[in-house]
């Protein structure tokens, strides 16, 4: 359907060129022609998760699991199959609301601290470096930049994102602004109150979090953007005021909670007074919230684990964690994004920052229009009726988050000896290069193979958002075990290697073409659970979980594009780790999350093993003309 060249270098296409410059095409014109979401076959399915499997296995789990899997492609498997295909017939994506469901809104654990992305931005690198001062007037410029891109996505004019000539699904854009997640006793909602200029209204207001406390401001006045200027003087309205009295009782705090806990909570807090229903919806409709953070994270372009910390797991009143798109600022003027992963994937943040970015650089950091401040309303305050059990419940919520929070080890760090230019430079696909020496860290610091979630785009198909490609492949494991293998050749180990690279690369093309077999599975699964059936024996077969399955992967990873906006999120599961990288041209910046409580993870040397890992693969390639 596509070459390979197109796939392997496919941020790069979707990133260069095409951020936001006026075009004739509009950003949704295309939703209606994408092809519908594939069903693959379930023979091929089949084989690629016994393929998965190999490196989990022994010879006798091997063999049972083959014929648990031969049993359900003659039987249930088959059925389950037909029935699959039958609803993708009445569906343009069979999947969409599935997926939505059972990975993010069923789900009752809290979700703003297990489920939300979050990212340092990356203007320090640049005109901004941390300075204390700077909170306000650089927060209004920022805030300006990003209001332009919401103007953009209203009036059409973001490219249509390609590879080549093809054109992907831009839906997930419409989730950035003005759209939040709800708590539900069950299973949550997302509510989504953006309009393009041709559908009609859309809310032009944007909230503001500082000391526990809330206001609003329209970021429209007669018609027109507000300037950097008119919005600086809002917030430093509010700073001043949030500074001169006390605290208010901090109710974004609740949105940290356990789902089934805040819905309670969001109920009672209605029934106290209707005017909290209405302060909620303001909040929910706004176009981002914007928190104002009194702390002051360190942050080198080498080392951005603090101010990341700071950003995931740090002060929930200054986000709210149901939000799909909170920008944080800091007194020292240093920035960071946290938003929902429910509506939207990274891909779409990474967009809206990378953008931002790169305006703050093209204008040096500075506002270049006209300083003069029109009169306009001042922020309006919302403040909640709340009583004693409100109050407790927001401490309750405090507690649970930060003893959460205080469990997670961050490390972001930055590996400059070389990046992309000497990859490539190398015939090496950059991006399988680093999850290739992922899994010689893994393989070294913990002497077994480890079960490995990379995120592939599926955006080719309407709404189509992610497949799981497995990059712990049986080619990948052999070339880990001859690397440690002191009697292996040179030669044995660089040939091993390249064949790692070239089976990675073959299954993220299959993957992103809908070929993978992840959802397939899923989907299998979920009908069996409609039909009322019993869960399928090959659900319940130890190697499922134990190869990944069933969201169990040790090693949750995805690339962050090829920009400086970075990012990341905790890992799948407790022994597991959360590797997320960005690759440019002279670095790879490689952001890592564990829980400390798991005493055989660690963050810190799983990164240095990885960065020792970027080193000998380059070696073999250098040495292995000798």
């Amino acid at each position: 359907m596509h070459t390979q060249k197109s796939l392997i270098f496919y941020c790069d296409c979707i990133m260069e060129d095409q951020l936001a410059k006026s075009t004739e095409e509009r950003t949704f014109q295309y939703q209606d022609t994408l092809p519908s979401l594939p069903v693959p076959s379930l023979e091929e399915s089949l084989k690629k998760y016994l393929e998965s499997v190999k490196p989990f296995a022994n010879e006798e789990e091997y063999k049972k699991t083959e014929e648990i899997v031969k049993k359900f492609q003659n039987g249930v498997g088959e059925k389950l199959h037909q029935k699959l295909l039958k609803r993708a017939k009445g569906k343009r994506n069979w999947l969409e609301e599935w997926w939505l469901n059972v990975a993010y809104l069923d789900v009752r654990i809290p979700s703003q601290l297990n489920f939300n992305f979050a990212g340092p931005a990356a203007y320090i690198e640049h005109y901004w470096p941390p300075k204390e001062g700077t909170q306000l007037e650089r927060g209004s410029i920022t805030l300006w930049h990003n209001f332009n891109y919401w103007q953009l996505l209203r009036k059409e004019k973001l490219p249509v994102h390609k590879v080549g000539n093809t054109p992907l699904d831009m839906d997930q854009f419409r989730m950035l602004f003005s759209t939040c997640r709800v708590p539900g006793i069950t299973r949550d909602s997302v509510m989504n109150y953006f309009s393009t200029e041709s559908e009609g209204c859309s809310p032009s207001h944007v909230t503001v979090l500082c000391q526990g406390r809330v206001f609003v401001f329209d970021v429209m006045h007669e018609g027109c953007l507000i300037t950097p200027p008119e919005i600086c003087r809002q917030l430093t309205y509010i700073h001043k005021r949030c500074h001169s009295e006390p605290d208010g009782p901090g109710i974004a705090a609740l949105t940290s909670e356990e789902r089934t806990q805040w819905a309670k909570a969001r109920e009672y807090l209605i029934g106290l007074d209707p005017q909290n229903l209405t302060m909620l919806e303001k909040i929910q409709s706004s176009i981002l919230v914007y928190g104002m953070s009194d702390g002051s994270p360190h942050v080198t372009p080498e080392d951005y684990s603090q101010v990341t910390a700071m950003i995931l797991t740090g002060d929930p009143t200054v986000l709210w964690g149901d939000k799909s798109y909170n920008l944080i600022s800091f007194s020292n003027g240093v920035f960071g994004c946290n938003g929902d992963h429910a509506p939207y994937d990274g891909m779409i943040m990474i967009n809206v920052s990378r953008y931002v970015d790169e305006k703050i650089f093209e204008n040096e950091g500075k506002w270049k229009g006209s300083e003069k401040v029109q009169n306009i309303p001042l922020p309006e305050e919302l403040v909640f009726t709340v009583d004693e059990k409100v109050l407790n419940d927001i401490k309750q919520a405090k507690t649970q988050y930060l003893k959460q929070a205080s469990d997670l080890d961050i490390v972001v760090y930055a590996f400059t000896p070389f990046g992309k230019k000497l990859t490539k430079k190398k015939m090496l696909h950059p991006d399988t290069f680093v999850q290739l020496a992922l899994q010689l860290a893994y393989y070294r610091l913990h002497g077994r193979p480890g079960c490995c979630y990379e995120t592939a785009m599926t955006r080719y198909f309407y709404h189509g958002r992610t497949e799981t490609m497995r990059s712990c492949t049986v080619e990948a494991v052999r070339w880990c075990q001859s690397m440690q293998d002191p009697y292996a050749h040179l030669h044995e180990r660089r040939q091993k290697m390249l064949q790692a690279f070239a089976k990675h690369n073959e299954m993220m093309k299959d993957c992103s073409n809908g070929k993978g077999f992840d959802r397939h599975l899923l989907g299998l699964s979920l009908i069996a659970k409609e039909e009322g059936l019993p869960v399928p024996e090959i659900f319940t077969d130890p190697l499922f979980s134990k190869s990944g399955g069933g969201g169990n992967f040790v090693l949750s990873t995805s690339l962050v594009g090829y920009s400086r906006t970075r990012g990341l999120v905790v890992p799948m599961v407790h022994n597991g780790y959360g590797f997320f990288y960005n690759i440019r041209d002279d670095r790879f910046v490689v952001s890592c999350t564990a829980w400390k409580s798991c005493a055989e993870t660690d963050a810190e040397k799983l990164v240095q093993l990885v960065f020792h890992a970027f080193h000998d693969m380059m070696q073999l390639m250098n040495t292995a003309q000798l």
